[in-house]
C-alpha cells in the first residue's frame, strides 16, 4: 500500500498537475480501475479518483481511454459526475464525485426494496437515455459498474466499452471481451456468435439482457446463473413479467429498458412509489404551485424510515432550504425540513441548517415567523450560544411589539426554549423590559402566558433583582380580571416559593395571596388555599429555628414585695377571659416595668411637695391592683383621708412614710397612650386607689380589675368640700408668711392672693403630708386661671371654690412637666 501510494505521488510529480489528494483505496470488483477516496485540494472537498497504471494493465489501455473520452462528452443526472481528468503515458486519473461502489450494499443486503426499485428506476432512465437519444450501446451493466453517491442515488459508470451504433469501428466489437467477467454476463447470442452479433440485434438488446441480470443481483445479493435459467427469487410480483422480458432468449423478442421503464411509471405500477415520485419532483419544488407543492409536501409526510436517509439530507433537504428561502415554500416545507433536519449531525446542522435559519429569522413574513417559533425546541440544541445570542434573540424581539397578537403570544413562548442560551445581561436587562410590555397586553392570554414565562425562568433571573421582579409581577398577575391570569399567578407563586426569603414570604407574599381566598371563581379560590399552605409551611418551619427572644433578660427588683407584685402582674390569671387577660397583663406589666425602673421621691410639678417613697404609684399597698369605685355622699376624697386610711391600719408605724404610695395622677401621660383613665365627674377623678367606703361605711377592698380613670377635662365643676380632720394648715401658713413678707414691698405676686392659691393638705408634725391634687398654675407667668384643688385645715363647711378649667396649651404644658417627674430623683 505504501509503494503504490509513493508509486502514485512519483508520477503524479512527473506528470501535468492534479489539484486532488489521493486517500484510502475503496475495494472495488470487475474492473480495470483502481478507486480511492480524495479531496479536492483548493477546499478539501471530498471526491473519489479512478486510476489506472498504464505499466501495469496495458492490454486494456484503450478500455480506460474510452471510458475518460464517454465522461467527458456523456452528460445526464444519472451518471457519475466527472470533475477532472489527467491522462499521461504512465497513468490516468479521473475525479468524481464522492462514490460508493454498490457492491458494498448488495453484500451486506442493507438495501430495502423501495431503495432498490429507486435506484433500478435511476439506471433505467439513464439506459433509455443511452439507448434511446445517444443511440448507443453501454455493454457492462452490472452491479460492479453502478456506485452509489454520498445523497444515495444511484450513478452509472464502467464506460469502457460504452460505444455508439453510428461508428463502423466501435469499440465494443473488437475489446468487449476484455472487461472483466464478460462471458460471465454476457446475452446468449454474445456467448454463441461473438460480438459481432451486436450489429444484428437492437441497440437495446445487450443492456436489455443485463439490466434482467442487474435485478436479481441486487434483490437477492448474488450474481445470476447467466444463460442457464431465469430465476425469479425475491424479485416483486409486480415486477416479474418485465423481468421475464428482460432476459428473453431472442433479442428481438426482449423489451427494451424503455419499455420496461413505461411499465412501471404508468399508474399503479411498480414504479409508482412515494420514493420516486419524490425524487421527481424535488427538482423543480421551487416551480410548483400551492395545489402541486401541497400534495408533493403530502407525499412526503408518508415516506418511513426505510427510506436512504442519505438522499434527503443531500438531496431533498437542499431543495427543500431553497423553496423556503426563494420559492415561497412558507411553513409546510420548513416543517418537513425540521423533520428530516433531525437526523442530520451537529456539523451537517451548523453547515446547511443554520445558515438558513438565521437567515429565515429576518423575513417579515408572519407565517413563517410563527413556524420558526414553533420549531425552536428542536433546533435549540444545535445551535450555539453565540447564534443564539447575537444573531437569532435580537430578530426575536421584534414579536414581542408586533400589532398581530399571535406573533406575540408565540414569542413569549418561545422565552423558554432560548432562556438558557442567554447571557445574565440579556435576561436580566433587555428580556425583563419586554416582558414588562407583554405582562401589561390587552390580550389576556398574553398576560397569563407572561406570568407563566416568569415563573418558569424564575431560576434565571439574577440573584439581586429577582425577588422584587417576581414578587411585583406576580402581586399585579393577582388583580387581572382574567380568571386563568389569577390562577396562573397564585400557580407561579407557589412553584417559586423556594427563592423568596422568608420576610418577603410574610410581609409582601401572604398579604398578596390573601384576597384571593374570597375570590369569586371557586378556582381561584382553591388554588389560593393551596398557595398559602405552602407558604405557610415554610413559614413555620423557620419560626422553628427562631429563638423566643432577643431582649436581654431583665434584673429583678432589689425589693421582694415589689418583685412579687410584678410577676403576679406580667402573668395575670386567664380564668375569666384568656385572650383579653393575656393581653391586659401584657400591657400592664409593660408599663410597671418603665415605672419600678425609676428610683427616688416623686414631687409635685406645681406645689414642690415631696411625695412618700417606697414602691411605684401604679402598685397599692398589699400588693392589690385598684379598682374603681363610687364614692358614698359625704365622703371625702382627699388625699389626707387616703393618707389616714393608710395610717390607720393596725400594724402600721409611725414612719410609714417610705411605704405610702405617692398620689394618683389624674392624667399621665404614659396612660394617655395606653387609652387613659376612665372618668365620670370630677368626685370620680379625685378617688385615688381604694380611698372609697362601701355602702355599710366601712372601707372597700380595691378592685385588680378596676378600669383606670381619666381626669375630666372638658368643663366646670363645683368644688368639693375637704376635712383633713383638723390637721395643722401647711399652706395656708405658708400663704400668710408671703402676705406678710411682701406687705411692705407692694402687691403679692399672683397666685398668692387673698382669694387665690394652692390648695394643700398639711399632716401633723412628725407625720408626713399628703398631697390631695394637683394644683395647675400660671402665676408668676401672667397666667390667672388655676385649679383648685385642696380644703382649708380644721375648717368645717368651708366655701366653695369655683374650678376653672385651663386651656388645652396649658394642659399639654402641664402633662409635658408632669412626664418629667422623678427624672430628677434618680
Amino acid at each position: 500500500m505504501d509503494f503504490l501510494k509513493s508509486a502514485v505521488a512519483s508520477a503524479i510529480s512527473k506528470g501535468p498537475a492534479f489539484p486532488y489528494s489521493f486517500g484510502d483505496r475503496v475495494d472495488i470488483d470487475q474492473s480495470v480501475w483502481m478507486l480511492h477516496n480524495g479531496t479536492k485540494r483548493e477546499d478539501g472537498s471530498k471526491c473519489s479518483i479512478f486510476s489506472f497504471d498504464v505499466a501495469a494493465n496495458k492490454s486494456r489501455l484503450p478500455l480506460a481511454k474510452n471510458a475518460v473520452r464517454k465522461l467527458r462528452t456523456l452528460r445526464h443526472p444519472g451518471v457519475v459526475k466527472v470533475l477532472d481528468t489527467v491522462e499521461t503515458e504512465a497513468y490516468i486519473y479521473i475525479a468524481t464525485e464522492r462514490l460508493t461502489p454498490l457492491g458494498w450494499h448488495t453484500r451486506r443486503k442493507s438495501l430495502s426494496d423501495e431503495t432498490i426499485k429507486w435506484g433500478l428506476h435511476n439506471i433505467a432512465k439513464t439506459l433509455k437515455f443511452i439507448n434511446s437519444e445517444a443511440f448507443s450501446i453501454h455493454g457492462a451493466i452490472r452491479v460492479s459498474s453502478i456506485f452509489t453517491t454520498e445523497s444515495g442515488e444511484w450513478k452509472l459508470g464502467g464506460f469502457e466499452i460504452l460505444s455508439s451504433m453510428k461508428d463502423d469501428d466501435a469499440i465494443i466489437y473488437n475489446y468487449g471481451s476484455l472487461v472483466p467477467d464478460s462471458a460471465r454476463y454476457a446475452p446468449p447470442e454474445i456467448g454463441t456468435t461473438g460480438w459481432d452479433a451486436v450489429k444484428r440485434a437492437p441497440v437495446y438488446a445487450v443492456d436489455s439482457y443485463n439490466y434482467g441480470t442487474l435485478m436479481f443481483e441486487v434483490f437477492n445479493g448474488t450474481a445470476s446463473n447467466g444463460p442457464q435459467g431465469i430465476q425469479t427469487k425475491n424479485i416483486p410480483p409486480s415486477m416479474q413479467q418485465g423481468y421475464r422480458r428482460l432476459l428473453n432468449q431472442n433479442p428481438k423478442a426482449r423489451l427494451s429498458v424503455g419499455q420496461f421503464l413505461d411499465q412501471g411509471e404508468r399508474n399503479g405500477g411498480f414504479f409508482q412509489t412515494p420514493l420516486i415520485q419524490l425524487t421527481e419532483g424535488i427538482d423543480n419544488l421551487g416551480l410548483k404551485n400551492d395545489a402541486e407543492r401541497d400534495e408533493f409536501l403530502s407525499q412526503l409526510d408518508e415516506l418511513t424510515d426505510d427510506f436512504p436517509e442519505e438522499f434527503f439530507k443531500m438531496k431533498v433537504l437542499p431543495e427543500l432550504l431553497k423553496s423556503v428561502e426563494f420559492g415561497g415554500g412558507g411553513p409546510k416545507v420548513f416543517g418537513v425540513v425540521m423533520k428530516i433536519s433531525t437526523k442530520l449531525s451537529d456539523d451537517e446542522w451548523d453547515s446547511r441548517i443554520t445558515p438558513v435559519v438565521v437567515r429565515l429569522f429576518t423575513s417579515p413574513d408572519r407565517a413563517l415567523r410563527v413556524c420558526l417559533l414553533d420549531n425552536l425546541p428542536v433546533m435549540i440544541d444545535h445551535l450555539s450560544q453565540k447564534v443564539v445570542t447575537d444573531k437569532i434573540f435580537p430578530q426575536m424581539t421584534t414579536g414581542f411589539t408586533d400589532v398581530v397578537p399571535i406573533i406575540r403570544e408565540q414569542t413569549v413562548k418561545a422565552i423558554l426554549t432560548v432562556v438558557p442560551k442567554l447571557s445574565d445581561r440579556i435576561i436580566n436587562g433587555e428580556l425583563l423590559r419586554y416582558l414588562a410590555k407583554t405582562a401589561n397586553d390587552d390580550q389576556p392570554g398574553i398576560r397569563t402566558n407572561t406570568t407563566i414565562c416568569l415563573g418558569k425562568i424564575a431560576r434565571n433571573l439574577g440573584a439581586g433583582s429577582r425577588s422584587k421582579v417576581l414578587i411585583a409581577a406576580f402581586a399585579r398577575a393577582l388583580r387581572d380580571p382574567f380568571v386563568h391570569a389569577r390562577n396562573a399567578a397564585l400557580l407561579a407563586f407557589a412553584a417559586t416559593a423556594d427563592l423568596f426569603s422568608e420576610d418577603d414570604c410574610a410581609s409582601k407574599i401572604l398579604p398578596s395571596v390573601c384576597p384571593s381566598l374570597i375570590d369569586k371563581e371557586k378556582i381561584v379560590r382553591d388554588q389560593a388555599s393551596k398557595t398559602l399552605d405552602v407558604y405557610l409551611a415554610r413559614i413555620r418551619k423557620y419560626t422553628q429555628t427562631m429563638p423566643d427572644s432577643v431582649l436581654p433578660p431583665t434584673e429583678q427588683p432589689s425589693s421582694a414585695g415589689v418583685g412579687a407584685s410584678l410577676a403576679r402582674m406580667s402573668t395575670p390569671s386567664a380564668a375569666g377571659d384568656p385572650a383579653g387577660a393575656s393581653w391586659a397583663g401584657w400591657a400592664i406589666s409593660s408599663f410597671t416595668n418603665k415605672l419600678t425602673a425609676a428610683s427616688g421621691n416623686m414631687q409635685s410639678a406645681s406645689a414642690g411637695v415631696a411625695a412618700p417613697t417606697g414602691r411605684p404609684s401604679s402598685v397599692p399597698p398589699g400588693g392589690e391592683v385598684p379598682r374603681k369605685t363610687t364614692p358614698t355622699p359625704g365622703s371625702s376624697n382627699t388625699a389626707s383621708a387616703l393618707h389616714r386610711q393608710t395610717l390607720s391600719k393596725p400594724g402600721t408605724p409611725s414612719n410609714a412614710s417610705a411605704f405610702s404610695p405617692p398620689p394618683v395622677v389624674a392624667q399621665d401621660s404614659a396612660f394617655d397612650d395606653f387609652g387613659g383613665w376612665d372618668v365620670d365627674d370630677a368626685d370620680e377623678g379625685a378617688n385615688g386607689w381604694g380611698g372609697g367606703d362601701d355602702d355599710n361605711g366601712n372601707a372597700e377592698e380595691p378592685d385588680p380589675w378596676a378600669k383606670p380613670a381619666a381626669a375630666k377635662r372638658p368643663g366646670k365643676a363645683p368644688a368639693a368640700t375637704f376635712d383633713d380632720g383638723g390637721e395643722p394648715d401647711f399652706a395656708g401658713w405658708l400663704n400668710a408668711q408671703a402676705q406678710a413678707k411682701h406687705k411692705a414691698k407692694g402687691p403679692l405676686p399672683k397666685g398668692l392672693g387673698a382669694k387665690g392659691g394652692a390648695a394643700a393638705g398639711a399632716g401633723a408634725a412628725g407625720r408626713p403630708s399628703a398631697v390631695g391634687a394637683k394644683a395647675h398654675s400660671t402665676g408668676g407667668l401672667g397666667g390667672t386661671k388655676k385649679t383648685v384643688g385642696a380644703g382649708a385645715a380644721g375648717a368645717a363647711g368651708a366655701a366653695k371654690k369655683n374650678v376653672v378649667v385651663p386651656k388645652k396649651a396649658e394642659v399639654k404644658e402641664a402633662e409635658e412637666e408632669e412626664e418629667g417627674w422623678g427624672d430628677a430623683w434618680e
